[in-house]
């Protein structure tokens, strides 16, 4: 029998007593781990490989063995999943076989949880682009904060940026200690990995794992698109190809993704305020405080208030109305 309960410190092992005339009894209990075990390794590595004599390893175990005869079953760490060892450590995730990891392995459907903080908070949003999503739901993300920090080229080619005033950032998010989002969260099926990846494709996907409203953490992880870098990008995404990058974002006159002098698409900010107010007023209130601009100073809540007042009154063009309306 499998546990997930080894740590850096301690093994967890499990005593099966029987008796002719009993049923059999189980007892769990924790012991501290010997030293020669105190160590971090990858899931490649053997007993042979850790840094202590490999010898001793086979007596370590049985240090931890019943003393009375009855039969012990040592409890092992299963290192598979890209998120076990620290869960609340998000899990870059570079190609379709590591989306793959982090699905369930039940037996069950193969699905994938997604995980939204913009335009996916809205759900009708949400199915304009996953129509076969389900299971929308809401959730907490612990760690993160939400930016209108980077270029994104659907703008420009729907008509909508604002190069005379640089309003033509998107949202993206990013690590930051103390910060709390509301999120969505949904599944969709696993033949649609590819072309969520190819349309996310400047971002940097995360194995995360939210939390429901009252503090119960999920058991699947869900992917976030995080904040990328510019050379993450031409490197990885491009192939180091220029020719790729033009296409991508060159004949948008746009030479730099991910950046600090950008404030956001009027039309998708007031797209992003809609879905999270249509959401809920907890949703509302904490995307309106917790997404900044590329400033990471000023909050939405500030922004509206000031420069970017008149944007809520501001209808998107005809043609995109259903789109960007919330």
């Amino acid at each position: 029998m499998l546990f997930r309960s080894m740590t850096t410190h301690s093994l967890e092992w499990r005593v099966v007593q029987n008796s002719p005339s009993q049923t059999p009894r189980k007892a769990t209990t924790t012991l501290p781990l010997p030293s020669s075990l105190r160590h971090t390794r990858s899931p490649a590595m053997s007993l042979g490989d850790f840094p202590d004599d490999p010898q001793p390893i086979e007596s370590d175990f049985e240090k931890v063995l019943s003393p009375d005869g009855g039969r012990v079953i040592l409890s092992t760490c299963d290192f598979g999943s890209p998120l076990s060892g620290n869960a609340s450590k998000p899990v870059e995730l570079k190609d379709e076989s590591d989306f793959e990891k982090v699905m369930p392995s039940d037996g069950g459907l193969a699905l994938l949880s997604i995980c939204g903080f913009g335009s996916l908070l809205s759900e009708r949003s949400a199915r304009s682009t996953f129509p076969n999503l389900i299971n929308f739901r809401v959730a907490r993300l612990n760690g993160f904060r939400r930016v209108f920090a980077h270029v994104a080229p659907i703008f420009f080619e729907r008509g909508i940026a604002k190069p005379e005033t640089m309003e033509i950032s998107s949202l993206s998010v990013e690590p930051c200690e103390g910060e709390t989002l509301i999120v969505t969260v949904f599944e969709i099926q696993r033949s649609e990995i590819p072309s969520f990846i190819k349309r996310e494709h400047e971002f940097r996907f995360l194995a995360v794992l939210p939390e429901t409203l009252d503090g119960k953490l999920f058991t699947t992880p869900a992917v976030l698109c995080a904040r990328y870098s510019d050379e993450e990008f031409f490197q990885n995404r491009c192939k180091g190809s220029e020719e790729i990058y033009f296409q991508q974002y060159g004949r948008h006159n746009i030479h730099k993704i991910w950046r600090d002098d950008v404030l956001p698409c009027r039309v998708y900010l007031r797209h992003c305020v809609l879905a999270a107010k249509n959401l809920s007023d907890a949703a509302y209130n904490n995307f309106l405080d917790h997404t900044f601009l590329a400033d990471r100073k000023t909050s939405i809540r500030e922004y509206l208030a000031t420069t970017g007042s008149g944007i809520m009154e501001e209808e998107p063009p005809e043609s995109l109305r259903a789109r960007y309306g919330g």
